[in-house]
């Protein structure tokens, strides 16, 4: 199979995979795309030479790669299982790669039962943002055999700048997880502190020289902060409602092992909370206006509302998995 004349497909061309998707096509690669509700990402990768999907069968028909780029183990077994999904249209030689940040043992349950189609699923979760996705400067964490990744990192190559190979299938995932479990944590401790620092009137923006000054300080306090101090509704586009799914797969990894897991199960309880107080469509940063909220005490200007019953809606069905 020539990297040249590989044919891909993109599922899931949202706020990160529509910059990975038209990496993939503007250096050259055949593709295949679907979107989910929203269809202005895929119109605008069909200028650039796309063409839209009826169907992950047919896909999976198509194409030899599959990128799979959607919210959690829930969609992705959807995709695969569902009667027009990837296996109903596999072929031996297909390789199915799940970028999304999902449970390990669904990932290498998934593998095993495509296995004896000659079919491949292997996992490379991203890291950074939106921002580097279009850029193609992402990180990615792979769980592959080295043959697999050996044939599809040219296509990688095309929206990653760091790939780093964990070990086999599955591990990515799960040191994605052990990732974000430590993003999370970071995430509801400076929001109890910028919290704190309102509430006893100390300025955040003098909070904010202190972290900056320190050891602390980091890219991810910075894009906070953004938020916090700035109100900036872009600082870092991911969703309470992903947060907390995501800290969820990690207690549920670290569970599984029989492992104590006293931070993470409290810093669970700070995304749950903004769910059930409606800003699961509210963005991470955000955290810290659901604990001051939760505590009385005023940020600053609200995230504009609207999704917030349909995002959680959306993580009380991904729960029920």
């Amino acid at each position: 199979m020539s990297a040249a004349k590989q044919r891909v497909g993109f599922i899931g061309v949202g706020l990160m995979g529509h910059g990975m998707a038209k990496n993939i096509v503007e250096k050259g690669y055949p593709l295949e795309v679907m979107g989910h509700r929203n269809k202005k990402p895929v119109k605008d990768l069909v200028k650039r030479g796309a063409k839209e999907a009826k169907s992950p069968a047919q896909m999976a028909r198509d194409c030899d790669v599959i990128f799979l780029c959607v919210t959690s183990s829930v969609q992705v077994e959807d995709l695969i299982h569902r009667a027009d999904g990837i296996k109903a249209g596999a072929h031996k030689g297909l390789i199915v790669v799940d970028c999304s940040t999902a449970d390990p043992n669904s990932t290498i349950a998934l593998a095993e039962e495509l296995k004896p189609l000659g079919v491949r699923l292997i996992d490379a979760p991203l890291g950074r943002s939106p921002k580097e996705a279009e850029q193609g400067l992402l990180n990615t964490f792979v769980g592959s055999d080295d043959k697999t990744l050996k044939e599809i990192l040219p296509i990688i190559e095309t929206w990653a700048e760091n790939i780093i190979h964990v070990g086999p299938i599955g591990s990515g995932h799960k040191i994605k997880l052990i990732n974000n479990f430590v993003a999370m944590s970071y995430s509801a401790i400076f929001a109890e502190a910028y919290t704190t620092a309102k509430k006893t009137g100390v300025p955040l923006d003098k909070f904010y020289d202190v972290i900056t000054a320190g050891g602390l300080n980091s890219g991810f306090f910075q894009n906070l902060s953004k938020w916090v101090i700035g109100r900036d509704p872009k600082a870092h586009e991911f969703t309470l409602a992903n947060c907390d799914k995501d800290i969820r797969y990690y207690n549920q990894l670290a569970n599984a092992e029989k492992l104590t897991t006293v931070v993470a199960s409290s810093v669970q309880q700070s995304y749950t909370m903004a769910l059930a107080m409606g800003r699961g469509d509210w963005h991470m940063p955000m955290l810290a206006d659901v604990i001051a909220d939760f505590n009385g005490v005023s940020l600053g200007a609200k995230p504009k509302a609207g999704k917030a019953k349909k995002a959680a809606k959306k993580t009380k069905k991904a729960k029920k998995k």
